[in-house]
């Protein structure tokens, strides 16, 4: 780090000087102009500090609630394809606080390496392998042989070639899935299934099974519905309908370093909770950006930061962050207020006033802005 620059650590804090100095790289500073850079990054670093006291909570609550009440109820259909739809404007946004362990439309974007990302035939042959596919989608035709009490299948061998797939493969998805049930290939190449036990000898048991086995996984990434490859400036991403993030990332033409999902109750148990809360913040400036709103980025971050501040993504919910709230009437004035009061009366807890909810119940000045410091005057003796 050069001298002046050397000059403004504590002034300054370290990640933006080193981001400085990987800038200053590129050009021959002279030390005057060097000082006077940097005089102008403290001055904007210290405009953007927030003032002691301020009741950033509230701000941050107002700078959602305003845009809130101009966002549109509706999901939005894919590049006219309607089975990829994908929920914004408010609802999606309410998804994101209340950090819901299942978006109504998972989907993630899924990057290719720089082998595979600009050839339109491999990102195609990509996008079927990640598909999952259903035993349904590989068979022509489901009959019931009464005489043996079976269900028989007969597969569709173009579809297979296509999928890549061979009858090993599914005999054996379909061993896991049916455990105890009799499958074998006939030898004109249909797929017999009988059940293990006489009591699903069954006509109606029969046909139950038949309808069961058609939903059976038999390749490609468990929970993609739906593939879409579109192209994007420099390259091919591959969005989907329903999310699997680990198993995606296991796919070796998969660039994994920046394949994202929008469910973020998944990617902090895939990727860690650092993860989660960027996206947190990215899925939540994606729905206000797509709606022509603007919120501080900062506002964001200190939801975000709440959300995940215990290790674990918790949601702006009774039984998330404000369920763990140390102020027993804060906790109350949020919901279920009786239930609080009567837990915290039997177990003796104590609410010390330090927040602004139970100041207001209690008609006290607010600890934030002017209400926070404390003034004493020393006073003259009386002779």
């Amino acid at each position: 780090m050069s001298d002046v620059a050397n000059e403004y650590k504590g002034k300054i804090p370290d990640s933006i000087l080193e981001k400085y100095e990987d800038e200053a790289k590129n050009f021959k500073l002279t030390k005057s102009q060097e000082k006077k850079i940097l005089d102008r990054i403290e001055q904007d670093y210290n405009n953007s500090l927030i003032d002691p006291g301020e009741a950033i909570g509230v701000v941050t609550a107002e700078s959602f609630g305003e845009p809130g009440t101009q966002m549109t109820l509706n999901t939005f259909h894919f590049a006219g394809v309607a089975e990829l739809n994908i929920t914004l404007g408010l609802p999606r946004l309410i998804e994101i606080f209340d950090a819901r362990a299942n978006p109504e439309t998972p989907m993630m974007e899924i990057y290719l390496k720089k082998d595979y990302k600009n050839d339109e035939e491999e990102v195609k042959k990509i996008a079927s392998l990640i598909k999952e596919t259903k035993f349904n989608d590989v068979v022509s035709e489901f009959a019931i042989n009464v005489m043996k009490m079976e269900v028989e299948a007969i597969l569709n061998k173009k579809e297979m070639r296509e999928l890549k797939i061979n009858e090993k493969t599914i005999i054996e998805n379909l061993s896991k899935k049916l455990k105890g049930h009799s499958i074998r290939e006939t030898s004109d190449g249909v797929i017999a299934i009988k059940p293990a036990s006489k009591e699903g000898m069954e006509l109606k048991e029969i046909y139950k099974l038949k309808e069961k086995v058609k939903e059976i996984y038999v390749k490609g990434v468990a929970g993609v519905s739906n593939v879409l490859p579109i192209k994007k400036p420099n390259e091919y991403v591959i969005l989907t309908t329903g999310s699997n993030l680990k198993d995606t990332m296991e796919i070796k033409e998969v660039d994994d370093t920046r394949t994202i999902s929008n469910n973020i109750i998944e990617v902090q148990e895939v990727l860690g909770i650092e993860a989660a809360r960027n996206a947190i913040i990215n899925e939540a400036l994606r729905v206000i950006k797509d709606q022509g709103l603007e919120v501080d980025i900062r506002h964001l971050m200190l939801i975000a930061d709440l959300m995940t501040v215990t290790g674990r993504v918790k949601g702006v919910t009774r039984s998330g962050i404000t369920g763990e709230k140390e102020s027993v009437l804060a906790r109350a004035s949020f919901e279920t207020p009786i239930k609080h009061i009567i837990n915290a009366s039997i177990v003796g807890e104590i609410d010390n006033l330090n927040s602004v909810v139970e100041n207001v119940m209690l008609n006290q000045p607010v600890p934030v802005g002017t209400g926070l410091p404390g003034l004493l005057a020393k006073m003259k003796k009386e002779k």
